[in-house]
C-alpha cells in the first residue's frame, strides 16, 4: 500500500520546502517505501485528516495516521523492521534526539530568519497574508526587518558548523560510512533553504558541500529532483 505524505508547498506544488517534511521524504526513501505526495499549503493544514495536526508532515499509512517527523521516523522503524534501519538501535535513536535539538536550536533560527522573505515570496496569494501575519507575530517585527541583518550574522552561523565539518573529515556521513536519520535531520535544514532561497548560506569552497552533495545523490537523487532556488 502506498503511503500518503502531506507536504508543505507554496504556489508551486513541485517545490516542497519544509525541513520537517524533507526528513520524512528522506526516511521513506531510506526505507524504500512507496509513497505519494499530497501537496498542502499553510492555510490547508488544519483540514488534513480531520484536523489531526496543526503542523506537517503527516502521513497516512493504510488506516494509520502519524504526525511529526520524529514520530513518523519511529513509526516507520517499528512498522517496517525488515527495511534498512533509520536508527540502528536505541543508541542511534538517542543520538538522533540530540542531533534534532542541535539542528533546531543552532541551525534553524538563522536559516529560517535569513530565508524568511524568500519563503514568503514562494506563497500564493491566499497564503501570503497568513504567512506574514503569523511570522510577524512570532518575530515581533516585519518580515523585511527580520531578514535585513542576515549578512551581519552569516559569519557566526558558518562558524557554528565547524563541529560538523571536523567530524566529516573522518567519515562521509554522520552515520559513518552510510547515512541514517541524524544525517537526514541536518541535511533537511540545508535542503529547506536550498529550495527556498538563493542566499549563500555556505561559501562556495566550504567542504560541507561534499556532504550536502552526497546527501542530494542518495536514494536515486530524490532530494536533488527539486531544483535549487534561483
Amino acid at each position: 500500500m502506498t503511503i500518503v505524505l502531506y507536504e508543505l508547498v507554496g504556489a508551486d506544488e513541485k517545490r516542497p520546502f519544509s525541513p520537517h517534511v524533507w526528513k520524512t521524504v528522506m526516511s521513506l526513501a531510506h526505507k524504500g517505501l512507496p509513497w505519494r505526495s499530497a501537496p498542502t499549503r499553510f492555510i490547508e493544514v488544519p483540514q488534513i485528516e480531520g484536523g489531526v495536526s496543526k503542523t506537517i508532515p503527516v502521513i497516512r499509512d493504510g488506516d494509520k495516521i502519524v504526525a511529526d517527523s520524529f514520530a513518523i521516523a519511529l513509526y516507520l522503524e517499528e512498522t517496517y523492521p525488515d527495511r534498512p534501519s533509520l536508527f540502528r538501535g536505541k543508541g542511534g535513536e538517542a543520538m538522533a534526539r540530540f542531533i534534532e535539538r542541535w539542528s533546531q536550536t543552532q541551525l534553524h533560527p538563522f536559516l529560517g530568519s535569513a530565508a524568511l522573505m524568500d519563503i514568503y515570496e514562494m506563497q500564493d496569494g491566499a497564503n501570503k497574508p497568513y504567512f506574514r501575519e503569523s511570522r510577524e507575530k512570532r518575530y515581533g517585527k516585519s518580515l523585511e526587518a527580520v531578514s535585513a541583518d542576515r549578512d551581519a550574522h552569516l559569519d557566526a552561523f558558518r562558524k557554528r558548523l565547524e563541529p560538523l565539518r571536523d567530524m566529516l573529515n573522518y567519515q562521509p556521513f554522520i552515520g559513518g560510512q552510510t547515512p541514517f536519520y541524524p544525517d537526514y535531520i541536518v541535511f533537511s535544514a540545508f535542503q529547506w533553504v536550498r529550495v527556498s532561497s538563493p542566499y549563500a548560506f555556505l561559501a562556495d569552497n566550504d567542504p560541507l558541500w561534499d556532504w550536502v552533495n552526497r546527501c542530494l545523490d542518495l536514494h536515486e537523487g530524490v532530494a536533488r529532483k527539486t531544483p535549487t532556488a534561483a
